[in-house]
């Protein structure tokens, strides 16, 4: 048996990509699974800084726009929307069009929501 080298494992292209059409927008946008880095830190955002889970209604507060603006990307694979400003500006559009979104996102992203119960403690 052969194993991978840390050449080949750095050359994987290994972050997958979906179009997502949503309707209420008038359109489609590209979906993209999070890095190891970007899942740490979309994750340390539900726990407080004793590392244990905060109140369900905290960490989950603007969960959908903070999933969606992690992970929709332009061609180049650069966020669409990056400030906290822009994030909460995305958590004011449709509910339906950010769970199109979040499915899409949380599935490429190997997200569960068995993750979220036990980064809350919940």
């Amino acid at each position: 048996m052969s194993y991978l080298s840390a050449d080949a494992i750095f050359a994987a292209d290994d972050l997958q990509r979906e179009a997502v059409e949503v309707p209420e927008w008038g359109g489609t946008v590209l979906v993209q699974g999070m890095n190891g880095t970007d899942r740490d830190r979309f994750e340390a955002q539900m726990v407080n800084e004793n590392m244990s889970g905060v109140t369900k209604d905290k960490a989950l507060a603007n969960y959908r726009a903070r999933l969606s603006a992690a992970c929709m990307v332009d061609e180049s694979g650069k966020r669409l929307f990056r400030s906290d400003a822009e994030v909460k500006r995305l958590g004011e559009k449709s509910a339906q069009a950010l769970s199109r979104v979040v499915d899409v996102a949380s599935r490429l992203s190997g997200l569960t929501p068995g993750d979220v119960e036990e980064l809350t403690g919940n």
